[in-house]
């Protein structure tokens, strides 16, 4: 059962998300909470010209600027896809305590879905909690990859 502050934190994500998507940027967002910090943001992929500007990356990197360590120990990261290989090392580098993510990821995704990566061999593990607002998630990514292959990118309300 889903933590009653999960769904909250979970829409300000969302709200990240269709932040990148109205500046062309894949809508995956990411809020990372760690006592009373309250960290957001979204893919910036695009805009920094950087391949691993994904959105759990850009709220870890502010995160651990902010509290003056890399280890983010005892925080929560919630993002409305699974993340990738990339971000599933990221985390565990970090020391996330808990990741709590929306829509799986077919493709890409290295929690469950095309990889379970922290069933390896890794020092840290987090735990996690999946679905959490999903359909909302794959709702947005969904019309966005259409709108893009219209020819246009899709405005939110």
């Amino acid at each position: 059962m889903p933590e009653v502050d999960d769904r909250s934190f979970m829409d300000l994500a969302l709200e990240e998300a269709k932040k990148a998507a109205g500046l062309g940027e894949v809508p995956i967002g990411a809020v990372l909470v760690s006592g009373d910090a309250v960290i957001r943001g979204h893919n910036r992929v695009i805009m920094d010209c950087d391949p691993t500007a994904h959105a759990e990356i850009v709220v870890m990197r502010e995160a651990a600027k902010k509290m003056g360590n890399y280890r983010l120990v005892g925080s929560s990261l919630y993002v409305t896809l699974e993340p990738c290989i990339m971000c599933a090392g990221a985390i565990v580098q970090a020391r996330v305590a808990r990741l709590v993510y929306a829509a799986q990821d077919p493709r890409y995704g290295a929690v469950e879905s095309m990889l379970k990566a922290f069933d390896f061999e890794v020092n840290h593990k987090p735990d996690i909690c999946a679905g959490i607002l999903k359909e909302e998630a794959g709702e947005l990514l969904t019309k966005f990859f259409q709108a893009r292959r219209n020819g246009g990118v899709p405005k939110w309300s």
